[in-house]
């Protein structure tokens, strides 16, 4: 989700095992668990390799993320806490900042953050699950968020999040993340674009 493995990345076993300090059973079993769940894939020597996406995986994923989240968002405009949505607003401060030094790097992780916060406070765990798992799928090209630059936003749609959250507007709230969903991930479009549909 972070963007560190890159599409066509090959994870052996041991390597991956030495990096995080673990026998080679339970690594085999993770990276069998995430070609499960599509977030990698076995090569024809049973290697698992870091998928790409074409680009209508990638339009087919962004619709169904501004769906569920635009869920998420409309459940926790009901039942978010001061306290949570003071920390989102915090993150979306770190995002802001990141943004005026170009600090993209760290702007992606909070940005990714951001979104799997709000989707926790909708208190929906299956709801979250799926949406995670989204996010898996997309880590492989997330670095590439802001190849389009920064959006032209007045205000940020992160911002117009934590209004309707702070107003019980659900609707508001649902409508502000599927447009930070529909028009923030341009550059994820403007990558697989580039790449004639595979990324």
């Amino acid at each position: 989700m972070r963007g560190q493995l890159r599409p066509g990345e090959r994870l052996r076993l041991r390597p991956m095992s030495a990096r995080f300090g673990i026998s080679a059973t339970p690594m085999r079993e993770a990276l069998l668990r995430l070609v499960s769940e599509k977030a990698l894939m076995l090569d024809q020597r049973g290697t698992a390799v870091v998928p790409s996406l074409t680009l209508a995986q990638l339009l087919e994923i962004r619709t169904i993320r501004m769906d569920l989240e635009g869920r998420a968002a409309a459940l926790a405009a009901k039942r978010a806490s001061r306290e949570e949505i003071d920390a989102l607003e915090a993150i979306q401060e770190e995002i802001a900042d990141c943004h005026r030094k170009s600090d993209f790097v760290h702007a992606v992780d909070l940005n990714t953050e951001f979104h799997l916060a709000l989707c926790g406070i909708a208190g929906s765990p299956i709801l979250y699950d799926i949406v995670e798992s989204l996010w898996v799928r997309c880590g492989p090209i997330i670095s590439h968020l802001y190849d389009g630059g920064l959006p032209d936003w007045d205000p940020h749609p992160h911002v117009l999040v934590i209004q309707a959250l702070r107003a019980r507007d659900d609707e508001a709230a649902a409508a502000a993340i599927a447009r930070d969903i529909e028009h923030g991930g341009k550059g994820l479009l403007i990558h697989a674009q580039h790449f004639g549909g595979e990324i």
